[in-house]
C-alpha cells in the first residue's frame, strides 16, 4: 500500500394566537439555548435513504455524520476517517475510523457499522450503485478499519461517501434500502428526539453531547460541526405570511425558505437579515413518467419540449427578484464545469406554440389524460406546475391538475400505475445544483429504466456516455461526453429543465456564523 491520503401580509401581525407555543419572543422565554427554525415543508418521512427529499436529508445531516465531507470548493475531505490508504493498482482502498466516534446510544462507531450503511445507501444513489458495481468485496478489518477491494478503479470514492452516506448502527443500517427504517439512532451533533416528532407540525433535536469534532474550521459539510445550541426546533409554518410574522416578533429565529413576494417586506424589518448563501443555486424541472400513456412517447415530449419558454416558470416563482434566476439552463447545473451550450437552441430559439400544437397532434397523441401532480405547500414549484398546466392546455393536452401536500407528492409519485389508479404523469420539482452538477450525481438524467428516478426512463445510450463519463481520462474529455448526453437528453426527454434559481433565506440579526452553503446547517451557528 501506499499512503494517498495522509490520515488527516399577515406578516406584520402577531401570530398569537395561531401559534400558542410561541406566544412570545423567544428571547424574552429565556430560550436563548434554544434555535427556532422553519423548514420548506414538513419532515413526513426522516429516512434521507428511503426518501432522495432534500427535508429528509437536512434532517440526515443534523443527526448523522458522514466518512467524507464536502468542503466550500465542493471537494471531499476526511470526516468520520482518520484517511485512507489507496493501493498502486487502485483497486483496493483501506479506511481508518477517527478516534471518538460515538451513536447517540453511546455505542462506539465501528467498522462494521461504515461497511452496513454504505451499502444500505449504495443501492439508492447513482454513486453508489456505481461502486457496487465495482466492487469485488467490502469488509471490516477490526473495528477501527475497513477495506473496499474494487474489480475496476472508482476515482469518486470519497465524493460518493460524501453524497449524503449517513453512517447508522449496523442493526439499523441491515433494513433493506426500500423499506423505511423504524430508529433513528445517529452519529452527529445533534440527537433527534423522535418522542417530540410531530409530523405536519414539528421536529426537534437536541446537541449530543459526547460527539467530538473535528479540530479544524467549518466549510461547508467538512471541518468541525460544533453545536453551539442545546435545541433545535423545526417549526412548521406552510403559510410564509405567518412564518414572516413570527420571525419579525422573535418568535422563531430562522426562515429556510421565505416567499419571493415577502422579500421586499422582510428586508425593511428590524433586526431581520435577508442572504443568499447558496451560490450554486437550484435547476427547477419537469419529471414525466416514461412508462404510462401519453408520456411514453417520446415525440410528444419532444413537441411539449419545443414550447417551454423557461423565463415563463422562473418570472412565476421569483416574480419581480430577476437576479434570483437564470436561463436557460440545460440538464447540468449552469455555472459549473459540466454545464454547455449543447443543443440548447432547443430551449432558446423562438417558442411557436402553433407549430408545437401541430407536433402535438402529428405525434400520435391520442387524447390520453395527463395527470399533472403540484405541490401545494411548496411555492415555487406549485407555481410551475400552474405554468405547466397552461402549457398543456394551449398544447390541446387533456390535463388534470391534481394539488397535495409535498408528503402525498411523494408517495404518489414512487407509484408505476395508470393515473387513474393512483399513479401520475407529470411534477415539477427542483433539484440541487450540485446533485445535478455532472452524470455521476445526476438522478433524474439516468436511463436506467426501473432502477432509476421516479418516471424511469430507458435510454441505453445515457447509461453508456454515463459510464464513458466516470472512466474519463481528463476534464475536458468529461466535458465532451456531458455535452453529448445533453443531445441525447434533449432528444430522449427524461426530464424537461425549466431554469435555475437561487433560494433566500431570512434570519433573525442575532444569528451568527452560518455556514454559508444550499441548504441549512445547524452547526456552528450561534446567537450574538
Amino acid at each position: 500500500m501506499k499512503r494517498r491520503t495522509l490520515l488527516g401580509a399577515a406578516a406584520g401581525a402577531t401570530t398569537a394566537g395561531l401559534l400558542p407555543t410561541l406566544s412570545r419572543p423567544a428571547l424574552a422565554q429565556g430560550n436563548a439555548r434554544v434555535l427556532r427554525f422553519v423548514p420548506e415543508g414538513n419532515l413526513a418521512n426522516p429516512d434521507p435513504i428511503w426518501t432522495t427529499t432534500t427535508i429528509a436529508r437536512n434532517h440526515g445531516a443534523m443527526i448523522w455524520d458522514m466518512l467524507y465531507g464536502l468542503d466550500d470548493r465542493f471537494e471531499p475531505q476526511p470526516q468520520m476517517v482518520a484517511g485512507h490508504e489507496l493501493s498502486d493498482d487502485r483497486l483496493t482502498w483501506r479506511f481508518t475510523l477517527r478516534d471518538g466516534l460515538f451513536f447517540h446510544d453511546g455505542e462506539k462507531v465501528r467498522a462494521i457499522d461504515c461497511i452496513t450503511s454504505i451499502q444500505r445507501w449504495a443501492r439508492r444513489r447513482p454513486l453508489g450503485q456505481t461502486l457496487l458495481a465495482r466492487t469485488e468485496e467490502m469488509k471490516a478489518l477490526d473495528d477501527n478499519r475497513f477495506e473496499i477491494r474494487l474489480n475496476k478503479p472508482y476515482s469518486l470514492m470519497t465524493r460518493a461517501f460524501a453524497d449524503s452516506c449517513f453512517i447508522m448502527p449496523e442493526r439499523i443500517a441491515k433494513t433493506d434500502s426500500f423499506q423505511q427504517i423504524g430508529e433513528y439512532v445517529g452519529s452527529g451533533p445533534f440527537r433527534f428526539l423522535r418522542d417530540e416528532w410531530v409530523a405536519g407540525s414539528k421536529a426537534i433535536y437536541a446537541r449530543f453531547d459526547k460527539y467530538v469534532p473535528r479540530q479544524e474550521k467549518p466549510s461547508f459539510l467538512a471541518g468541525g460541526k460544533v453545536a453551539h445550541f442545546d435545541r433545535v426546533e423545526w417549526i412548521v409554518m406552510p403559510d410564509s405570511a405567518t412564518a414572516a410574522g413570527a420571525l419579525q416578533n422573535g418568535e422563531v429565529d430562522w426562515l429556510q425558505r421565505p416567499d419571493f413576494d415577502l422579500l421586499g417586506m422582510l428586508r425593511g424589518m428590524r433586526n431581520v437579515k435577508v442572504v443568499v448563501n447558496d451560490k450554486v443555486g437550484v435547476l427547477a424541472m419537469m419529471a414525466l413518467n416514461h412508462i404510462q400513456p401519453p408520456f411514453d412517447n417520446p415525440k410528444l415530449l419532444r413537441a411539449i419540449l419545443s414550447a417551454v419558454k423557461q423565463e415563463d416558470f422562473m418570472a412565476a416563482a421569483v416574480g419581480a427578484e430577476p437576479e434570483l434566476f437564470h436561463v436557460p439552463a440545460g440538464v447540468f447545473t449552469p455555472g459549473l464545469p459540466m454545464a454547455s451550450d449543447a443543443g440548447m437552441e432547443v430551449l432558446t430559439r423562438t417558442r411557436d406554440i402553433a407549430k408545437a400544437r401541430q407536433m402535438v397532434q402529428e405525434s400520435g397523441y391520442k387524447g390520453e389524460k395527463v395527470l399533472l401532480m403540484s405541490p401545494s405547500d411548496y411555492p415555487v414549484q406549485a407555481a410551475h406546475a400552474q405554468v405547466a398546466a397552461d402549457l398543456f392546455k394551449q398544447l390541446g393536452l387533456n390535463v388534470e391538475f391534481a394539488s397535495m401536500d409535498w408528503g402525498t407528492l411523494v408517495q404518489r409519485r414512487s407509484s408505476k400505475e395508470p393515473p387513474d389508479k393512483g399513479g401520475w404523469t407529470a411534477f415539477t420539482t427542483t433539484y440541487e445544483g450540485l446533485t445535478v452538477a455532472d452524470p455521476s450525481s445526476n438522478v433524474p438524467l439516468r436511463g436506467n429504466g426501473a432502477q432509476g428516478w421516479f418516471g424511469w426512463p430507458t435510454s441505453p445510450r445515457l447509461e453508456a456516455l454515463r459510464e464513458e463519463w466516470l472512466d474519463a481520462p481528463d476534464t475536458a474529455e468529461q466535458k465532451r461526453i456531458a455535452a453529448e448526453m445533453q443531445r441525447v437528453a434533449f432528444e430522449e426527454v427524461p426530464f424537461m429543465p425549466l431554469g435555475q434559481l437561487y433560494y433566500p433565506t431570512a434570519h433573525r440579526a442575532e444569528l451568527l456564523d452560518i455556514v454559508p452553503a444550499s441548504f441549512p446547517i445547524f452547526w456552528n451557528v450561534r446567537r450574538a
